[in-house]
């Protein structure tokens, strides 16, 4: 038995001998949405969404202003997620490789299901779990299943139709689309987790909102005819300031429909806000289950999504990329065991995806391994004056080499280290005061009057880099990022890790497959 397991065993004793039922631990439920920007949630101050569910959690519970995924897309922010570790310790995201077996049987539901806890799982699982040392589509679907009492999951980005989702098709009839079919889904596991007399852990990865934008027609009503504003940081004119780099890849130079024209642009937003409202309705179904079962007093809501939207934001689309829209995402945290006094309250400092693990298993009263680089945020919600978190680090070690950067990120400031250089541009740093600037409309890195903010974050840059040398994975490529996120390092010194564009990698890919496969016939 290892050290983790018998602490684990020893804790479960003390329950029993003390008089304490395994019941009195509480219920955890995590909701993860699927590239929702926080600014898309009408508590984080959007008056032309209707997400009613979301903004009575927050009322109810706590929000964090300014939560941020360390790394915004899904396969590497939901391996984050489970094992509260930064990307490059996890090893996993698309281009790398997926999680390795003994990284996962570190991560909350397995810990949570050794410590007495029934557990579940439904919707978009995000990552393989494998002893593989590269990515393709085949290891993607390598999911662990078989580590949770009850599944409702699925590989690759599953699918809105319910009736395509094997694990949840007995919910199609009602329930066509899968967003309202995991409210289903979820009532049925409460019902089984409280005869199972063990306390719960219900973690529900809902598609929506990720493209293809294919919105439940049952919420069809509820925009019809809005026509959105967009935000003051919209269109290329917003974008002028913007690093080369930024504006090289696919988030900035695809997903046209932000841009075409207002027409697609109104047609866009609202399928995304209606998929949001799908999630937000969703939640609503999932509370009622918790109230008609009767446990509803006892168990813990946590609410938040794996990474950004752009939506047109800089001119860009997509995620990735270290701006505001696409890092951050709402995250709300509701305990019906606080007193009312301690409802509606809203936290500042910067949280992250890396803390979510470390708060699950503290709120279950389970040993956060030393492992995990993420914070308890219980400390922040009940004595904020403790909680002591200078910075914490966003990366992108995903697409085309340009986009690969390393950013450092406080409750007032961020710096971006754009490494990459060639004939066409030099690395570049950017500075914003997002305390004041959230929309990031202004790089202050050559404005001479903020020198000295400049220096202060170059070096707590170097801090965070000192941490990404000293624990990066020796595997799925990732040794080369002590060269590409090295402000000292020079072009030549990273050329021989640049992998060129991202289509090219995977064409080139398919080629050894297809290779593998005739030398096999």
């Amino acid at each position: 038995m290892n050290k983790l397991k018998f602490v684990i065993t020893i804790l479960s004793l003390c329950y029993i001998s003390f008089g304490y039922s395994q019941e009195t631990r509480p219920n955890i439920v995590f909701l993860l949405s699927d590239d929702q920007t926080s600014i898309a949630t009408g508590c984080y101050g959007n008056s032309q969404v209707l997400t009613p569910n979301m903004d009575n959690l927050a009322d109810e519970g706590v929000l964090f202003k300014n939560h941020y995924n360390t790394t915004a897309i899904c396969m590497a922010s939901r391996a984050i997620i489970m094992t509260g570790m930064y990307e490059y310790k996890t090893g996993c995201n698309f281009m790398h490789g997926p999680l390795k077996p003994e990284k996962f049987q570190k991560s909350y539901p397995v810990l949570l299901k050794e410590a007495g806890y029934f557990t579940g799982f439904a919707g978009k699982f995000g990552f393989a779990v494998s002893d593989g040392e590269s990515w393709d589509e085949n290891t993607y679907d390598v999911i662990p299943s078989d580590a949770f009492d009850v599944w409702g999951g699925g590989p690759g980005q599953t699918n809105y139709k319910t009736a395509k989702n094997p694990t949840i098709a007995q919910y199609a009839e009602k329930y066509p689309h899968s967003t309202r079919a995991y409210g289903a889904w979820a009532h049925d596991f409460i019902k089984t987790a409280k005869k199972s007399g063990k306390p719960f852990c219900m973690s529900i990865s809902f598609k929506a909102p990720h493209l293809p934008f294919t919105p439940d027609k049952y919420f069809d009503y509820v925009y019809k005819n809005k026509k959105y504003k967009k935000p003051d940081n919209y269109g290329a004119e917003n974008a002028t300031h913007l690093s080369a780099q930024a504006k090289s890849g696919r988030q900035y130079n695809a997903y046209n429909f932000w841009r075409d024209s207002e027409e697609s642009y109104q047609t866009a937003i609202t399928k995304y806000n209606q998929l949001i409202h799908g999630v937000d309705y969703s939640l609503g179904m999932i509370r009622k289950s918790l109230e008609e079962l009767g446990v509803a007093e006892n168990t813990i809501i946590i609410f938040t999504s794996d990474n950004g939207y752009s939506c047109g934001a800089h001119n860009l689309a997509g995620k990735v990329l270290p701006y505001e829209e696409a890092s951050k995402s709402p995250l709300i945290i509701y305990d019906p065991r606080k007193s009312k006094k301690e409802s509606g309250l809203k936290r500042e400092e910067v949280t992250a995806n890396i803390d979510l693990a470390p708060t699950i298993l503290s709120l279950a009263g389970v040993s956060v391994p030393k492992n995990m680089d993420g914070k308890n945020l219980e400390k922040l919600i009940d004595k904020p004056k403790k909680f002591r978190r200078k910075s914490i680090t966003l990366t992108n070690m995903w697409g085309n080499d340009e986009i690969q950067e390393m950013t450092v990120v406080t409750k007032d400031w961020k710096y971006i280290y754009w490494q990459y250089s060639d004939h066409r541009m030099l690395p570049t740093e950017e500075l914003f005061h997002i305390g004041k600037d959230r929309l990031e409309m202004t790089n202050l890195a050559n404005n001479p009057t903020y020198n000295k903010q400049l220096k202060k974050m170059r070096k707590l840059y170097d801090k965070r880099y000192k941490h990404l040398v000293k624990n990066t994975i020796k595997t799925n490529d990732y040794p080369k990022y002590k060269v590409l996120f090295d402000r000292k390092a020079n072009a030549k010194s990273k050329q021989q890790y640049l992998t060129g564009n991202y289509e090219e990698v995977l064409k080139q890919q398919a080629i050894e497959k297809a290779k593998k496969a005739h030398h096999k016939k």
